[in-house]
């Protein structure tokens, strides 16, 4: 006999006591892991508004709620009231200005939790509106998921002036006062 068939039935012996070791350690009542529910099932948002504004720029605020048991990561968002939008952080650089930039990775809701979209921190960028935003029209964003699901929501056009934020990078957004 050779060394490989000797070695093979003592390795395979070896595996079987270690897989039944190993399943042997798993508490009687430990919690089993569900299938996990699509993002677009478990998030809504709260108090969702748009800023108006005549052309150019604008953005969506509100609280997204995630009601789900993981964390959920919104990757994009869509409007027929803009064909550019973005997730937006706002930052403070080098030279202590506060800027806006797009959010790397997107907007993370926390489980069990929530993520304030606010002027001046994290909201959704509208930029080259199709046209203007007046105040009392509703908005519609569908907002898609690093599990590709989607949720939908409108969100009611008010009247707001507030901080203006730069771009990383220096210039103003024009038309933007948010």
């Amino acid at each position: 006999m050779n060394t490989t068939t000797r070695t093979l039935p003592r390795l395979v012996a070896v595996i079987a006591v270690s897989v039944l070791a190993l399943t042997g350690c798993a508490p009687e009542n430990a919690p089993v892991k569900t299938e996990t529910v699509p993002a677009g099932e478990v998030v809504t948002i709260d108090d969702a508004w748009v800023k108006s504004a005549d052309e150019g720029m604008s953005a969506a605020f509100g609280k997204l709620v995630n009601t789900g048991e993981d964390d959920v990561t919104v990757v994009s968002v869509a409007s027929e009231a803009s064909p550019m939008l973005e997730l937006h952080e706002t930052v403070e650089n080098e030279a202590g200005e506060m800027v806006m930039r797009e959010i790397e990775g997107g907007f993370v809701i926390p489980a069990g939790g929530k993520l304030a979209l606010e002027p001046g921190a994290n909201h959704i960028m509208m930029m080259d509106l199709t046209g203007p935003l007046v105040a009392g029209s509703d908005v519609t964003f569908t907002l898609t998921f690093a599990d590709d699901s989607t949720y939908e929501f409108s969100a009611p056009v008010k009247d707001y002036s507030g901080a203006n934020e730069n771009y990383e990078g220096g210039e103003e957004h024009e038309g933007m006062d948010h």
